[in-house]
């Protein structure tokens, strides 16, 4: 595959790329990039985790990167997921990764690194970066990041809270990512990371490959606290049609329409085509492809 076959995947997957001009370098001087991407084990998967992200991943292993998976059950217990039990925190864990094997992730080039044991593991490495990162931010800084948690700046954060950012940003630099391929509503640590090379001289900076946040069925955002504004992964072919019988779709508005964004990134991401079937008097059959 050439690099340019590489750098089109990879703008497939991104809805914004912050350093996109650096990937024609990073593909010369690298046949196996780093991507990384975390993920809190927190109640169930909706399809915008499943789907959207098993296609991602497969585009950016098939343009030859490998892709680390950053199993974050501390950040869960940080972020009080699953009532701060870690045990529930790790289980859920291991059903996410069994649901991206059973949709059809390909593993060859994918790993699951726990974020526990790695840090344990290597803890004067990790710890020394957090460190060095909150010396280098002020805590308004820091507190900017919060939305990456699923918090506003107007919320009480805890400590532990506010240990997050920095600790999500020593993620980038401890797994050695390349690239970084997480939702657009994380990209505000990943720019604090790139803005920490500036601090330090780092030349190489990691690349922020930012995918879309798909809107909710009722809301504009997923939200597992709704199970009506998602469809999950796990939900009954009947619940499947409910949710969609009952989603918001203005007629004649494409700009915003949840039930189009599912067509699009789930649909032609699975399956390539759309066949809409309705009555003459509406216009017929429709037939889409990808």
């Amino acid at each position: 595959m050439s690099i340019e076959e590489k750098i089109k995947l990879v703008k497939e997957v991104g809805e914004e790329i912050i350093g996109e001009p650096e990937l024609e370098g990073l593909f010369k001087s690298k046949q196996h990039p780093i991507c990384y991407d975390g993920f809190e084990p927190s109640g169930r998967m909706h399809i915008a985790q499943g789907i959207l992200r098993v296609g991602n991943v497969n585009k950016l292993t098939k343009a030859g990167c490998i892709f680390i998976f950053w199993v974050a059950d501390w950040f869960g217990l940080m972020n009080n997921k699953m009532g701060g039990d870690i045990e529930k925190i790790q289980i859920v864990g291991r059903y996410f990764v069994e649901i991206w094997k059973a949709a059809g992730m390909n593993l060859s080039n994918v790993k699951f690194l726990w974020a526990s044991e790695e840090i344990n593991n290597n803890s004067n490495e990790y710890w020394m970066k957090v460190i060095d990162i909150a010396r280098k931010n002020t805590v308004e800084r820091i507190t900017r990041c919060c939305q990456i948690m699923g918090r506003s700046e107007k919320d009480s954060l805890s400590g532990a809270q506010i240990m997050y950012p920095c600790m999500q940003c020593t993620d980038i630099f401890f797994l050695k990512a390349d690239i970084c391929q997480l939702g657009m509503d994380q990209r505000k640590v990943n720019v604090l990371a790139r803005e920490y090379c500036d601090s330090i001289n780092r030349k190489e900076k990691p690349i922020i490959v930012s995918h879309h946040m798909v809107k909710g069925l009722k809301t504009d955002k997923m939200s597992k606290s709704d199970p009506d504004s998602a469809i999950f992964m796990e939900d009954s072919e009947e619940e499947v049609v409910r949710k969609i019988n009952s989603a918001f779709c203005p007629e004649k508005e494409a700009i915003g329409n949840p039930v189009l964004e599912y067509i699009k990134y789930f649909i032609f991401v699975g399956l390539g085509e759309f066949n809409l079937l309705r009555n003459e008097k509406y216009g017929g059959n429709m037939y889409n492809y990808l």
